[in-house]
């Protein structure tokens, strides 16, 4: 796995986390924030996981 979908995956799993917890003490506006950034991580994890398969195996996808 490219090494930048790891970080976004990473990120998007931590907002997860920040916006169960948000959520539980009740700040809902702040919890629908980390709810759009985990979707907005999750699109970049796919999106480099995706480019990387399209490169081709011979290719180093390390960016």
């Amino acid at each position: 796995m490219p090494r930048l979908a790891v970080y976004a995956l990473v990120v998007c799993l931590l907002a997860v986390a920040a916006a169960v917890v948000s959520f539980v003490e009740g700040s809902v506006l702040i919890g629908v924030v980390w709810v759009l950034l985990a979707g907005l991580s999750s699109n970049m994890t796919w999106y480099y996981i995706r480019r990387a398969r399209a490169a081709g195996p011979d290719t180093p996808a390390t960016n």
